[in-house]
């Protein structure tokens, strides 16, 4: 807990093994009260791996997708009574050690919203990002600033952090199952006025980070464009998408009301509804366990490279 607040961290898995151990090793068990484990099906030993770290990983039958992944973790967060959720891809290529400082942000009232940016403060080309990646992020976020009436550094980054007020006041159930989830859920988070910071975050580019194609690239960068514009279409009554239907007035007073003071955390399942069955919990039911001393774990047997925690821009 960080000034009596929940904080969950959830891990949306495919083919983590090689970097499971680690990324969990760099988890603050101190202030993180349970972490969420969901495996998008995946072909290496990600399940096993997990249960041998003490986590009751959550398993997709068939893959969902990134989006679909990160749907599953968020239900189950609130669920156990989150009031901090912080996602973490488990492909280790964002520092784990970060996620005190940005529940921090969030616990003492300061922002809604925090992304970790591997852009702010840093040269992110001398510390390994690709320079067609670089250039293709600062494209994209020069394009969603403008569109979105936003200074962010960058909108693209697995490391992120959420209060539960706002995240249960987003639809994000009806957001893409697809890397585009990304985006759509911070222009929901922007369509309402909620606050949002950023840390700069060292990244790694080693070979067992996860990343995607070429072609899926290009479609994820297209959907990055196409809901910058839909954004802006819906804020002067052009047009509707459902993803965007939100009552910004209402969840800005739920933010309010729940940033004055740290509430003692709800009972489990008090939050949301209840995970689909698309997702089934795998061992024993509850609040997921984390046994102490996952430092030093580490597989290197296989070389997994999914699309759930992969790395897009």
């Amino acid at each position: 807990m960080i000034n009596g607040r929940r904080i969950s961290v959830v891990l949306p898995a495919y083919n983590a093994e090689v970097t499971l151990s680690r990324t969990v090793a760099e988890l603050d068990q101190d202030v993180i009260d349970e972490i969420v484990l969901v495996d998008d099906a995946s072909t290496d030993q990600t399940v096993t791996l997990a249960r041998e770290l003490g986590l009751e990983p959550i398993l997709h039958d068939v893959n969902l997708g990134y989006g679909g992944n990160q749907k599953t973790c968020y239900r189950r967060a609130l669920e156990l009574g989150a009031d901090i959720i912080v996602m973490v891809h488990p492909d280790y290529q964002y520092s784990p050690l970060l996620v005190p400082a940005m529940a921090s942000m969030i616990a003492y009232g300061e922002y809604d919203m925090v992304l970790g940016s591997r852009i702010l403060a840093q040269n992110s080309v001398k510390r390994g990002m690709p320079r067609y990646k670089y250039v293709a992020n600062r494209f994209l976020t020069v394009v969603e600033n403008i569109l979105l009436q936003q200074k962010l550094s960058e909108y693209h980054t697995g490391l992120r952090a959420f209060s539960a007020t706002l995240l249960a006041s987003l639809p994000f159930e009806r957001n893409s199952d697809d890397f585009v989830f990304d985006n759509q859920i911070i222009a929901q988070a922007i369509s309402v006025g909620a606050r949002i910071g950023e840390v700069s975050c060292p990244t790694r580019y080693e070979a067992e980070s996860s990343s995607i194609n070429l072609r899926r690239s290009i479609k994820y960068g297209l959907g990055v464009l196409r809901t910058s514009g839909q954004y802006r279409l819906r804020k002067h009554g052009f047009r509707q998408y459902p993803y965007l239907d939100i009552d910004p007035a209402s969840v800005r007073a739920r933010l309010q009301a729940a940033g004055t003071t740290a509430e003692p955390a709800p009972e489990v399942g008090e939050r949301a509804a209840q995970v689909g069955g698309s997702a089934r919990a795998d061992g024993l039911p509850g609040r997921l366990a984390w046994k102490a001393d996952v430092a030093g774990r580490s597989r290197s047997e296989q070389h997994g490279r999914g699309t759930a925690n992969a790395e897009i821009i």
